[in-house]
């Protein structure tokens, strides 16, 4: 019997006590059990006197405990937020304990330091759920795609902001009403800031891109930007163009360093990235012997993050360990100026919109006394209230 504990039982811990219970035989089979139990939960670590999952007997508020239980050998951390998540995690790697999470703020920040600390004590730090809830995307990176040099890592990683631009569009409603249908739907947190600020993005593509690129850079180190700039007016002119605007995390490698960066840009109608709706995310990753790859899927939730999770308990448990990058320090990002794109300019200066349809031959839009346009790279525009990168 495997035993393992669970650092918080809220929705992503729940879910992982959910599939260990629904899918027993189906777990024991692949760890060459003839179908009963193999994994059992020995503890979880919840202020929670009762959670509900038929685990209250599990329950413990010390730590200490669970670290020095010989018996537990993964430990599952969904706590959130950095601390004590990070200081939890840094103390069972080093007393030789496997650790999974779906923690994305952690392994963003201090991923470079746990992967080390894992390596040096011969157990795995595994994050699959830490990018795209359910999608894989972390293990194909490591594994399936390693022959390849990684051209470009560019998609929707936030189902939040996503569903808040698919309802501004397809419902007709403002940002602010879609932001509160989002809220009341569990899709988007009473504070979202990190959602439709950009931040929880560009965590993720940093993620992506330091397994692609071997090196390690946060969310501090690029540029990032949520879409609380985007009108509705935004989106029907550019749907007047032909495209759809999506927050997009983007990583291209470019020698030894990276251009990553997460801001809000406009794809091609048609595309799968801008079919891609609701709270659903949409990577795409090119190789230089692959071509393009996409993965699609929830991006968020219980049971597809959660799922996730015990397939990195499997791993931790059946295979040798592996780590996602062997950079001893960090990387640098390179985030290209937004005159490297097409962009896309909406302003209310109608004489812009002339001057931009004149000189350069292209095609100017008009909505509710906004003008917009898409330029060539490196042509620049006065006056303009709202300039966006265009995806190629």
């Amino acid at each position: 019997m495997i035993k393992i504990a669970i650092l918080g039982l809220g929705v992503v811990g729940g879910g992982v006590a959910d599939i260990l219970e629904k899918n027993s035989k189906v777990l024991s089979t692949k760890l060459g059990g003839s179908g009963e139990p193999l994994i059992g939960i020995k503890y979880v670590l919840d202020k929670r006197a009762s959670v509900g999952h038929g685990l209250d007997d599990c329950i413990t508020m010390d730590f200490e405990k669970i670290l020095n239980d010989d018996e537990v050998s993964v430990v599952v951390e969904t706590m959130g937020g950095i601390h004590p998540a990070y200081d939890f995690s840094k103390a069972a790697l080093e007393h030789g304990k496997h650790v999974v999470t779906s923690n994305k703020a952690v392994v963003s920040a201090c991923g470079d330091e746990l992967v080390r600390i894992a390596r040096e004590n011969s157990v795995a730090y595994l994050f699959e759920a830490s990018v795209g809830g359910g999608i894989p995307i972390i293990r194909p990176l490591m594994s399936c795609l390693a022959a390849n040099d990684i051209n470009r890592i560019c998609g929707i990683l936030n189902g939040t902001t996503n569903f808040i631009l698919t309802e501004m569009e397809t419902k007709d409603l403002s940002f602010e009403e879609a932001l509160k249908k989002a809220q009341k739907l569990g899709y988007a947190e009473a504070d979202p800031t990190a959602d439709i600020g950009g931040a929880d993005t560009a965590r993720k593509i940093c993620i992506l891109a330091n397994i692609a690129y071997n090196m390690f850079i946060t969310h501090e180190d690029i540029s990032y930007e949520g879409i609380t700039g985007i009108t509705h007016d935004d989106i029907l002119l550019a749907s007047m163009l032909g495209y759809r605007i999506k927050l997009i995390g983007y990583a291209a490698g470019e020698g030894d360093t990276a251009d990553v960066f997460t801001a809000p840009m406009l794809v091609r109608v048609g595309t799968q990235l801008a079919i891609t709706e609701g709270e659903f995310n949409c990577i795409n990753v090119e190789g230089n012997a692959v071509g393009e790859i996409t993965f699609t899927g929830k991006g968020a939730g219980s049971l597809p993050t959660a799922s996730a999770i015990v397939a990195d308990v499997l791993d931790a448990v059946t295979c040798a360990p592996r780590y996602p990058w062997s950079c001893t320090k960090r990387g640098s990002a390179l985030t290209a100026s937004s005159e490297s794109y097409s962009n896309y300019y909406r302003t209310t200066d109608s004489a812009a919109a002339e001057k931009a349809a004149s000189e350069h031959g292209v095609r100017t839009v008009a909505h509710n006394g906004a003008y917009a346009f898409i330029l060539p790279a490196g042509v620049p525009v006065q006056n303009a209230d709202l300039k966006l990168r265009i995806l190629e």
